[in-house]
């Protein structure tokens, strides 16, 4: 089924989802339930924002696998190959007949936070933040489109600071500066997930439009609407969209932020000066609170699924990987068949660096459940040797967020904990006929 926006996708999740009709406060209570709840797997919507009366929060939206796989209308068996398959077609957008997220129009904001419950997640946060905004621009040397979610930090009245760590688009910031021109950008708030999705997959610099990408993974075409008051294309049916210009050769500090790592993290970032604030009426704001399921399930579906993608085509065996939840994705485990060690081996170096952000991957055999923390720790436990099987890595750049890599500079390693050679691995297992009767009467009794 494929979802045309974030509304039809809470309205279909039924049991999927918690309704919060107490109002929160903005300033941390939202992001605290989000974080409790996080282990439920479900999304959470709040039908009522401490101060802001009519307004609507929804958050935990991939909180789990389960989760992603409504979002691509697949079982959660098929999600991975379903979305390999899909991310690798290409759905053009069309231009859209009506744009309900252009339905009440802000010109010139005064202050951005009168109209729009901006979040504060963590106690050091500088400022409230926006944290899962799909920044679209173009870039002014070739034209070509790009979007990503990127941290922004409201400095009150109509201004935001932005992280662009990340290409495309600080490389199109780098063009327009070069110009002595801001950049124009929209900020979509509140899409459907697999636009979401799409977002925040890796493509090289001349890769494909993500648009296209977000196409081929909702089984539709995203409608677009031209913005406002820059030239730049929108999601017709987002719930919020600011349209702005980032100023050049301007840079302001920005943070501390409580990030992805775990840690409150600094910068000194570009600014951002908002132009309109558009929105649907009774608009939904979405929330990602960073360090949660949430994010992980975010980052392992597009970077795992594509990291994935990349090593099944360059060595022979592999069978699946999962981004580990909690390590900010700084560590995957890979399933492998019929892999021999030297393959593991190089399999370890091409995935430490393929993915910049990697920092560790443990390969397993395919009798190994990769998505099971105990049975990945016993394959460790009972598979692999640390002085024949480690591969290290060192002198390497480090991930701009990751508190370790001091001076940009970082290290890498790999754990090969597959079977041996001539090793007696004969896995304990119950018969299959019997583990089968036992899940029946186990879903008897939980009913």
């Amino acid at each position: 089924m494929a979802y045309s926006d974030l509304r039809s996708f809470l309205d279909d999740l039924a049991d999927d989802l918690i309704r919060v009709r107490e109002p929160l406060d903005p300033r941390f209570e939202i992001a605290a339930l989000l974080a409790e709840v996080q282990k439920s797997g479900k999304a959470v919507l709040f039908e009522g924002v401490k101060g802001r009366p009519g307004q609507r929060v929804a958050g935990n939206l991939l909180a789990s696998r389960r989760l992603a796989a409504r979002a691509l209308g697949v079982s959660e068996d098929n999600l991975i190959a379903t979305y390999t398959a899909r991310s690798a077609q290409r759905v053009p957008p069309v231009l859209a007949k009506e744009a309900p997220a252009q339905t009440v129009v802000h010109r010139d904001p005064a202050d951005i936070a009168a109209l729009l419950p901006l979040l504060t997640h963590y106690e050091k946060d500088a400022a409230p933040f926006l944290t899962c905004g799909m920044v679209l621009a173009r870039d002014p040397a070739t034209g070509q489109r790009g979007m990503g979610i990127h941290r922004m930090m409201f400095k009150g009245g109509r201004r935001f600071g932005i992280l662009l760590a990340n290409p495309p688009l600080s490389q199109f910031l780098a063009n327009a500066e070069a110009s002595g021109k801001p950049l124009e950008i929209a900020i979509a708030l509140g899409v459907d997930p697999a636009m979401l999705i799409a977002s925040v997959v890796k493509t090289g610099p001349l890769g494909p439009d993500k648009m296209e990408i977000a196409g081929s993974l909702r089984g539709a075409p995203v409608e677009l609407a031209r913005g406002v008051t820059v030239d730049v294309e929108v999601p017709a049916r987002a719930e919020v969209v600011l349209e702005g210009r980032v100023l050049p050769g301007v840079r302001e500090p920005e943070g501390p932020f409580g990030e992805n790592t775990g840690y409150y993290f600094m910068n000194t970032s570009p600014v951002i000066e908002i132009s309109a604030v558009t929105h649907r009426e009774n608009f939904i704001f979405p929330a990602l609170v960073p360090w949660t399921a949430d994010v992980d399930t975010l980052l392992s579906l597009a970077g795992g699924a594509e990291l994935f993608g990349q090593l099944r085509g360059l060595v022979r065996g592999v069978v699946d990987l999962d981004i580990v939840p909690g390590t900010c994705s700084f560590g995957a485990v890979i399933a492998v068949n019929n892999c021999p060690s030297h393959e593991v081996r190089r399999l370890i170096y091409l995935a430490l660096t393929l993915d910049r952000r990697l920092k560790s991957v443990t390969v397993v055999n395919d009798d190994v459940n990769i998505r099971d923390p105990r049975e990945v720790a016993w394959a460790l436990a009972t598979r692999f040797q640390p002085e024949r099987d480690t591969v290290i890595l060192s002198g390497l750049e480090g991930y701009v967020i990751d508190p370790s890599s001091a001076g940009g500079i970082g290290s890498k390693m790999g754990f090969d904990a597959t079977r041996g050679a001539g090793a007696d691995f004969d896995r304990i297992l119950i018969p299959a006929a019997a583990a089968a009767r036992a899940r029946e009467v186990a879903a008897a009794i939980s009913t």
